[in-house]
């Protein structure tokens, strides 16, 4: 079988995978609520949902850094990976493995035809048309509960020490869009970019986000007080996993407003 992933790269499967090696947190995720867990040996650290995923398959690494001879032992016939997630140089290595599944996301419909593309190689269409048509009823429900609420700027904050905020050309600038969030920094060419507070401070937001750097409470008290402005902790998962957990994001975004 030869399938296009979303880099367009051809990749040759010769029967339908039954060992799945993923590198991407939602992705596992959504293998899983594909009817897929059986078929998952390895993932990474960062892969939390379901709980009881890591019960059942072996970590691998993270997503930047994997033990490739671990990989190997776990004999995979398909590797799914990311382009953001992962780097170049790890999908070679990878490919001297078993073939490799890259997916490439910026948009929600870029989203869906991952999952759609992903039920034709697993042959799951039904479960993943099913999980897409969720999503876009997800979707137009809360572009209808949006759409008198008032536009506010934001800026959407992912590292500290430096502080690193979301730029455009991003899955979480789509969101923030979605959210009627004008991110205040998508003028800029960086995706990832250094910021500094002082340069922002005609904001009405400040959203500091659970993921990766894991921003707390105490975090967002201590920049109120420093900053004078209004500052909150939100759910990284659900602005940055794209997959089924889209599903329930919508709902998470209806408490943001």
């Amino acid at each position: 079988m030869r399938f296009k992933d979303q880099l367009h790269r051809t990749v040759y499967l010769p029967e339908i995978p039954s060992r799945i090696v993923s590198l991407v947190p939602s992705q596992t995720e959504l293998l899983v609520d594909l009817g897929l867990r059986d078929r998952i040996v390895g993932i990474t650290h960062f892969c939390v949902h379901p709980r009881n995923i890591r019960k059942t398959a072996t970590r691998v690494g993270g997503t930047k850094q994997i033990r490739i001879q671990k990989i190997k032992k776990l004999n995979p016939d398909f590797i799914l990976c990311n382009k953001e997630e992962n780097t170049e140089e790890m999908v070679r290595q990878l490919e001297e493995v078993a073939p490799v599944w890259v997916t490439d996301m910026y948009n929600i419909p870029d989203c869906n035809e991952m999952i759609l593309q992903l039920g034709k190689v697993f042959q799951v269409e039904a479960k993943a048309k099913e999980i897409v048509d969720e999503i876009n009823v997800a979707k137009e429900g809360f572009l209808n509960f949006i759409k008198d609420k008032p536009t506010r700027k934001v800026l959407y904050i992912i590292w500290k020490e430096p502080y690193m905020a979301v730029g455009r050309n991003t899955f979480i600038q789509e969101l923030l869009d979605l959210n009627k969030f004008e991110n205040a920094i998508s003028n800029l060419d960086s995706r990832y970019p250094e910021i500094s507070f002082s340069a922002y401070n005609d904001v009405d937001l400040i959203l500091l986000s659970t993921e990766p750097y894991p921003f707390k409470e105490t975090h967002a008290v201590e920049l109120r007080k420093k900053l004078k402005q209004n500052v909150k902790i939100v759910d990284g998962e659900f602005f940055s996993w794209y997959g089924s957990r889209l599903i329930k994001a919508f709902d998470y975004f209806k408490t943001l407003h």
